[in-house]
């Protein structure tokens, strides 16, 4: 299935945290979305791989996403070589996206820097014709290069050098998020509490969407920073 953005996440959750918003909006708008998440987040504190492949499940269809794909790799321990770019080869050549999203270049939590040079080696790995996979179908399995890739923001206030107006799916995206019933704010939950478990973590992802909109002239907007800067070719793009 070709789609026109596939979202990476180091983790489930790490998505709809970062970019659920847009998500929302270009299904809204007619695009198909994927999501491909690298680890099944089996290090977590909370919850576990089998509850949390469930509330990926419950989250994916909240957003509308055409698909989701978890390709297994280990939580905290994956890196950035030939053996796990090939198989994110597989996958943008499988789906060919236009647009990528993926981790924010730099966070906190380990993986999330890790996963997000993985994907840009990968997506120009991708393109190269003499690139082998071990795809099923590898012979059928063409060089493929997205047009953009956007990384979203996560725990650092980093600025951001493209905003997306998400106006209107803000209590989607917060819907979603909360399908994690294990990971985030649930005062009847008797696990230790982490950095992400409070009230205030998913405040503060509201707020700073509030405030990405208030900065740029609408109601909310999630902040992306960019490979190369996107190029306009029409002024009905920027208005």
């Amino acid at each position: 299935m070709k789609v026109d953005i596939l979202a990476f996440g180091a983790h489930p959750d790490d998505v709809e945290l970062g970019c659920g918003g847009s998500i929302c909006k270009a299904i809204s708008q007619g695009l198909k979305v994927g999501i491909v998440d690298l680890t099944n987040g089996e290090l977590g504190t909370r919850g576990s791989p089998e509850i949390r492949k469930k509330e990926s499940n419950k989250a994916s269809e909240i957003l509308g996403v055409s698909f989701r794909k978890n390709l297994g790799f280990k939580d905290g321990f994956f890196i950035n070589d030939m053996k796990h770019q090939l198989k994110v080869v597989e996958v943008l050549r499988e789906h060919k996206p236009l647009i990528v999203f993926c981790n924010a270049v730099k966070d906190r939590h380990i993986d999330h820097p890790k996963g997000s040079r993985l994907i840009v080696d990968s997506c120009f790995l991708s393109g190269l014709l003499k690139i082998k996979t071990n795809y099923k179908n590898s012979k059928d399995q063409f060089p493929w290069t997205p047009m953009q890739i956007y990384h979203y923001i996560q725990w650092y206030d980093v600025e951001p050098e493209l905003l997306i107006d998400i106006t209107n799916f803000q209590e989607k995206k917060l819907k979603a998020i909360m399908a994690y019933n294990s990971q985030f704010y649930n005062p009847e939950s008797n696990e230790p509490n982490t950095p992400i478990s409070s009230k205030n973590f998913i405040d503060s992802i509201m707020y700073r969407d509030q405030n990405f909109g208030r900065i740029s002239g609408v109601v909310a907007a999630e902040g992306f920073t960019v490979e190369r800067p996107p190029l306009i070719k029409d002024f009905k793009g920027i208005i």
